[in-house]
């Protein structure tokens, strides 16, 4: 992200801001320029009398700005960084007065996370002039896939698509949660190692074999045999592979494919883009667009929104597993 390095660009250049608020959807961002400023702004002989971390739901607006306007000791600056900022979020607009006229000899930081300031309003503006106010966004599940291969490459490492693909569709767009498996990944791995399936299934416990990713591709060849194997796998291990999530996952696939159906620019590019999925799997969505007409699809989605409503427990209490996907199934082959 180009806006944190320009954060940590300047302040290894010495251009050090007495406000860093750091705020959003997104805390692996959060965590990385407070854990940057907590290291590299002071001398580890500065940090035992001029840094301070502080944490929200243990103090006041009142304190903080007590604690921020007391001077350093034996160094030019100090650091106080309040950590879960965000339980401060009814009393924040208290900081105010001291957003007018922050110590200089101060950095503050705060890890706002999950939520924002209005950026409308005179306090945050103010703080935007004399420091640092960044918005940490989730990225769109499209957009992680690409972020794995940079945060990767950094650091002398590359990945197989279908393994990239799994990461994003297992974890989701937590990037602080991918990036705690990559590191355990990059323990294990020599340094110019490529990361495939099998490095995932055998230290992050995702199978190659019994996954959503090859229930999806044999669904979409219409290989009945080894969607019900796959199924079967799932019902014994409901743990590893919740019924919602499956459900859920089949469905979306599907709806996938209706707006693959609806699509006029088929450019492979263009494909990704409005069906947000990974390049790597077109095509399996190809397969599955000759084997299923639109109709045929549209049918299938009315019918997995009666099976994903089931998953939740909604008027189907008694089914067990195996019956509520084994049903999944025959609604789609027949």
């Amino acid at each position: 992200m180009d806006e944190v390095l320009k954060i940590v660009n300047d302040i290894k250049a010495g251009n050090i801001k007495p406000i860093y608020f750091l705020m959003g959807e997104e805390s692996y961002y959060i965590d990385k320029l407070s854990d940057y400023i907590e290291d590299k702004v002071l001398t580890e002989d500065e940090k035992g009398f001029n840094q301070t971390v502080l944490y929200g739901r243990d103090v006041s607006i009142d304190d903080i700005v007590s604690t921020a306007k007391r001077y350093p000791m034996m160094a030019e600056r100090q650091v106080v960084i309040v950590k879960e900022a965000q339980d401060l979020s009814r009393t924040i607009d208290k900081l105010e007065s001291y957003v007018e006229n922050p110590m200089l000899s101060t950095v503050l930081v705060f890890c706002y996370k999950y939520k924002t300031l209005d950026k409308r309003k005179k306090m945050t503006k103010m703080m935007d002039k004399v420091g640092v106010v960044f918005e940490s966004k989730k990225l769109y599940e499209n957009q992680v896939g690409d972020w794995i291969k940079r945060v990767l490459s950094g650091k002398n490492y590359s990945i197989e698509p279908k393994a990239n693909a799994m990461l994003v569709e297992f974890l989701g767009t937590d990037l602080s949660k991918i990036n705690n498996e990559l590191e355990k990944l990059q323990i294990i791995l020599p340094k110019g190692s490529t990361i495939t399936p099998k490095h995932i299934e055998d230290n992050i416990g995702f199978s190659k074999d019994f996954n959503v990713f090859e229930l999806r591709k044999a669904i979409g060849e219409r290989n009945q045999f080894k969607a019900y194997t796959i199924a079967d796998n799932f019902a014994q291990n409901p743990k590893d592979n919740p019924i919602v999530m499956t459900t859920s996952l089949v469905f979306g696939f599907f709806v996938q494919l209706l707006k693959y159906h609806g699509l006029k620019d088929r450019n492979p590019k263009n494909v990704a883009s409005v069906l947000g999925v990974n390049p790597f799997f077109l095509k399996e969505y190809d397969v599955a667009l000759r084997n299923y007409p639109m109709r045929k699809v549209s049918q299938i989605v009315a019918a997995l929104r009666d099976v994903d409503v089931k998953s939740k427990g909604v008027g189907a209490n008694a089914l067990p597993q195996s019956d509520l996907l084994r049903e999944m199934l025959y609604k789609i082959f027949n």
